[in-house]
């Protein structure tokens, strides 16, 4: 049985990568050595690892090549917000990072409030607060 879900993302530099996604309150992960050959963060309150590695060695896990994220993109990663503070708060500290924001702040569907972000080595991240209590029954 599954035990934990990890994410790993190809980056051109480990070292500017993990200084990103520090700055933005990714905690890195005790578990794993921090190197400059990779890079272990824990997302969330359930603690989610995201793998940061160079892209050479990501092409060896894979046997496969990196997609351009320039062209588009093989994933969308969303985080889940406390709060719509909270996203406008994640969205603050990625520019000042660095990040892009590609989707600014919005009211989704009556009951999501969301933005999007690309970290340094464009993969999309979705932030989104979900007011439950809003959330349309049937």
């Amino acid at each position: 049985m599954t035990k934990e879900l990890w994410l790993n993302l190809p980056v051109k530099d480990v070292q500017r990568s993990k200084q990103f996604f520090t700055s933005i309150g990714f905690a890195l992960n005790p578990r794993f050595g921090d190197s400059n050959e990779a890079a272990s963060l824990l997302v969330g309150e359930k603690s989610i690892v995201v793998m940061l590695v160079p892209e050479a060695t990501f092409r060896g896990y894979t046997n496969h090549e990196v997609a351009d994220t320039k062209l588009g993109s093989e994933v969308l990663i969303s985080i889940d917000a406390e709060s719509r503070d909270a996203v406008d708060e994640l969205l603050d500290k990625v520019e000042a990072a660095g990040g892009t924001i590609y989707g600014r702040p919005s009211d989704r569907t009556g009951w999501m409030y969301g933005a999007g972000f690309v970290d340094l080595d464009g993969h999309r991240w979705n932030v989104l607060y979900m007011d439950m209590s809003q959330m349309p029954q049937g």
